[in-house]
């Protein structure tokens, strides 16, 4: 509401020479940024203006030549009486183009400025009024968020997005990758039992038209133990190098130990060990016959560790570069079952 240094509703009837009977009052002509309306006459709706915050409001107002006094009201406040002006707020003033404009003009538009606005006047036949109702509206706004977190997989998640504005926000997530598609979810965006997959960047947009809607961000990180994705054996002969891969999943990053026969490698003991993010490569130079058969490749985190057998084998033996068995041995593996069950051992 425009504040006003007196305000009281005898006042507006000694400023314009007292009141007539609404049945008697009719209309002045008066126009709303710039849109033509009609006064209102106490028994229908008021006309409305719709401004956003920190804008400027021009309520227009036409005389003729036969008024003899005017004034501005917000609701009983006396804002203008003629050119006096009785307000105390620095942003509202007069606007005067010639003698048949009377228009109030509001400065930077706050939420406190919405109501009802009078013009009214005074000829030597009757009094006539005019009200304006100004509605204003403020862009969304969202001044509450998640903070981005880390949680690990399992966990139940909620997020949080808090917004305000005139008229009340619509508030829709989305998970931006890899789909981007909308998430059910408004204020609180709730994630029972989140999976690796739900991990990423999370979008809250708030909107209600008003203005370019609101963003923000929530990062969600969700740890899990490693998996062990792909191993890479190695068909080698003496002599050559010998090339064994592992790669693993997790987060946090695993870390990589190699083993042979329980005994633990190091860079020290004849071979050279690389880590590259989840990627881990043993590398034996100069292979011999005691560097063939099985290596252990163990990836671990603090939420649990995985591990796989990788093989080191001479051509022509059989094992695949995946590393399963010789077909000899499996073959003989599966004979000696076989005899088992028939001698019932």
């Amino acid at each position: 509401m425009v504040h006003c240094g007196l305000c009281a509703a005898a006042n507006r009837n000694e400023i314009l020479g007292g009141a007539l009977p609404h049945s008697q009052m009719k209309d002045v002509t008066c126009f709303q940024l710039g849109f033509p309306v009609r006064s209102v006459d106490m028994q229908r709706p008021s006309d409305n203006i719709t401004i956003r915050q920190g804008d400027t409001a021009v309520i227009r107002c036409y005389v003729d030549d036969k008024v003899s006094k005017a004034a501005w009201l917000n609701r009983s406040n006396i804002i203008f009486a003629g050119q006096d002006k009785w307000s105390l707020d620095p942003r509202v003033d007069l606007v005067t183009k010639g003698q048949l404009e009377y228009s109030l003009r509001i400065q930077k538009v706050d939420v406190f400025d919405e109501g009802p606005y009078i013009c009214s006047i005074q000829t030597k036949q009757q009094s006539k009024t005019s009200q304006v109702y100004l509605i204003v509206q403020v862009p969304a706004n969202i001044y509450k968020v998640t903070e981005d977190l880390t949680v690990n997989e399992g966990a139940n998640v909620t997020l949080s997005c808090l917004a305000s504005g005139r008229p009340d926000p619509a508030i829709n997530w989305r998970l931006l990758n890899p789909s981007a598609e909308p998430l059910d979810g408004e204020e609180y965006l709730d994630i029972t039992g989140i999976m690796r997959n739900q991990a990423g960047r999370y979008e809250c947009k708030a909107s209600n038209d008003v203005a370019t809607p609101d963003v923000k961000y929530v990062n969600v990180v969700v740890n899990y133990p490693p998996t062990i994705k792909k191993t890479q054996s190695s068909e080698t002969p003496v002599g050559r190098m010998g090339t064994l891969q592992c790669d693993a999943t997790a987060v946090p990053t695993p870390e990589f130990e190699w083993y042979r026969d329980e005994k633990r490698l190091s860079n020290a003991q004849g071979v050279n060990i690389q880590i590259i993010g989840t990627n881990t490569i043993l590398m034996v130079a100069n292979v011999t016959e005691e560097d063939y058969g099985n290596y252990t490749c163990v990836a671990s985190n603090r939420l649990g560790v995985q591990n796989a057998s990788v093989f080191l084998y001479r051509p022509g033996t059989g094992r695949d570069i995946n590393g399963s068995a010789p077909v000899s041995q499996s073959l003989w593996l599966l004979l000696a079952c076989f005899a088992c069950l028939f001698f019932k051992c």
